[in-house]
């Protein structure tokens, strides 16, 4: 523990008793006020700057877009919620819930999303009426810097207390160590190291667990649209975000078709010597991924395997081997890498997507490019993820799109498969304490008779 961040929790601590019983509508004006502020292009495009330029991850043009849509998404999502006094009444139950904030939430970012996941998390916990303390990673501290002061400038504009928002300026994970001790709540977004200590802080904690995106294509999707799909989600920044494709499991009679579709989109596939090759490169310990590639270019990534690709080469494709440690290429990539699968029998497919996510991304999301709804609701029924995405980009759509109806966010539950305690996508409705509050009701006592009359007509008493 720091005097520094000793300082820093005093601070949000008074900051967060000003706004405790703010009135819904101050609360709402202060929400759009620092929306605006982290929203605007000229926000967006430093933001993307500063993220690319410290972090040498993504692309500069993508998370301008990125920035500017979550950002958005979230505020769209905020509107109308009430977060403040009595938040639901059922007369006849005779209960209301009184929302109330948590207090000072510590929220670990990671480099990966460095500029966007900072509006996403602090938006819906201002929502709620509480103070955010930003544990950036140390490769990222910049952005969030930045980031903080175009949000304490909005909280400013409209007379809230700035120290609503605050930032570690130097941050270690020693520091966010003794943040999460501190706090009244923890927000990990980020690698399963810093997740880890989270869940080990002794305070309640919010964390994320590790992507491994795998999706289904059966003989009614529509190949064209689906390639573009598959594309887009690959790519996008660089799949610096953990819902990136990483394996399309293909209907054998439909492979060499969406094959075709993916190389027109700059697909290119890796084979034989240079497929052992691209392995070595990106797992040079046989299971730890290299940073020399995580999140980079197709030219970079190439570059370091020792390999040639075409130009105009915009994401890389492997055929799939073997499910689980023995081939890594069944594994998150974290980057323009994606592997192919072959499938004959659709029961079989689901298999394929619990055992690769089993071994590498448990809980987190698969997808399904089908208008078949049985094999839709199959998929649902037996994959063990929290999210699944039915024809979409998968890293457009698992933390909210403008075409589905999943809320906005960047950080996503995994469930207890992934180590969780939730399984949604974290928003507002997750930094609330609520007060049940009880009234009494004509007493409903059920006859026995009838409640257990279906077990005694089988079974008797």
């Amino acid at each position: 523990m720091t005097d520094n961040l000793k300082e820093m929790m005093e601070k949000a601590r008074a900051a967060q008793k000003i706004v405790e019983f703010w009135p819904q509508d101050k609360v709402d004006e202060m929400i759009l006020a620092v929306g605006w502020e982290c929203y605007k292009r000229e926000t967006a495009e430093k933001a993307a700057r500063m993220a690319v330029d410290e972090t040498g991850l993504g692309v500069y043009e993508d998370k301008v877009v990125k920035h500017m849509k979550k950002t958005l998404g979230v505020v769209r999502d905020l509107q109308g919620v009430k977060t403040v006094g009595v938040i639901e009444d059922d007369p006849k139950l005779g209960l209301k819930k009184i929302a109330k904030p948590v207090g000072v939430i510590g929220a670990i970012t990671p480099m990966t999303n460095s500029s966007s996941t900072m509006p996403c998390n602090g938006l819906p916990i201002l929502k709620t009426r509480n103070a955010v303390i930003f544990a950036p990673h140390p490769k990222a501290k910049n952005t969030c810097e930045f980031i903080c002061n175009e949000m304490r400038k909005g909280l400013k504009k409209v007379g809230a207390p700035e120290d609503l928002v605050q930032n570690i300026k130097e941050p270690s994970m020693e520091a966010s160590q003794d943040l999460m001790g501190m706090v009244d709540l923890v927000l990990a977004t980020g690698g399963a190291g810093v997740v880890k200590v989270a869940y080990s802080s002794g305070k309640p904690a919010y964390g994320v667990g590790a992507g491994n995106a795998t999706i289904i294509v059966d003989e009614s999707a529509n190949l064209e649209e689906t390639a573009v799909k598959i594309h887009k989600g690959k790519v996008f920044d660089n799949a610096t975000s953990c819902s990136a494709e990483n394996n399309v499991i293909i209907h054998e009679s439909i492979f060499d078709a969406l094959l075709a579709g993916l190389k027109g989109q700059g697909g290119y596939l890796v084979t034989g010597e240079d497929r052992a090759k691209l392995k070595q490169a990106m797992w040079p310990d046989g299971s730890h991924l290299s940073g020399k590639i995580v999140c980079k270019s197709v030219k970079v990534i190439a570059a370091e395997a020792g390999i040639s690709v075409p130009d105009g080469t915009t994401f890389l494709m492997v055929l799939g081997e073997h499910i689980g440690p023995e081939d890594m290429f069944s594994a998150e990539k974290l980057s323009p890498v994606v592997t192919l699968w072959k499938y004959q029998d659709f029961d079989k497919a689901v298999q394929m997507v619990i055992e690769i996510t089993a071994f590498s991304g448990y809980g987190h999301s698969c997808g399904i490019h089908s208008t078949n709804e049985a094999h839709i609701m199959e998929l649902a029924t037996k994959a063990k993820v929290s999210r699944m995405m039915v024809r979409q980009s998968q890293s457009y759509g698992n933390s909210g799109d403008w075409v589905n109806g999943m809320p906005f966010t960047m950080t996503l539950g995994c469930g207890t498969w992934g180590g969780n305690i939730t399984s949604e996508n974290v928003t507002w409705k997750h930094f609330l304490n609520v007060t049940w509050v009880s009234y009494p009701i004509p007493a409903v006592i059920p006859d026995p008779e009838v409640l257990f009359a279906e077990h005694f007509k089988k079974y008797g008493k």
